[in-house]
C-alpha cells in the first residue's frame, strides 16, 4: 500500500508541475504577442535601433 501511495504522490506532482510550466508557456506566448500588437513598429515587428546611419552595400 505504501508504494501506491507514493506513486499518488508523484503523478500528483508531475502533473502540477507539468500545469506551472504550461502556465509559463501561455504567459509567454502572451507576452510575446502583446508585444508584437503594441508599440510604435507594430507592423513590422522588433526594429533594432543599432543598424548605424547608412544601411550596408551589397
Amino acid at each position: 500500500m505504501y508504494s501506491y501511495e507514493m506513486h499518488q504522490l508523484r503523478a500528483a506532482e508531475l502533473i502540477r508541475r507539468a500545469d506551472r510550466r504550461r502556465l509559463v508557456r501561455e504567459a509567454v506566448a502572451a507576452r510575446r504577442t502583446a508585444a508584437r500588437t503594441t508599440g510604435r513598429d507594430a507592423p513590422e515587428g522588433r526594429v533594432s535601433e543599432n543598424r548605424g546611419r547608412f544601411a550596408r552595400a551589397a
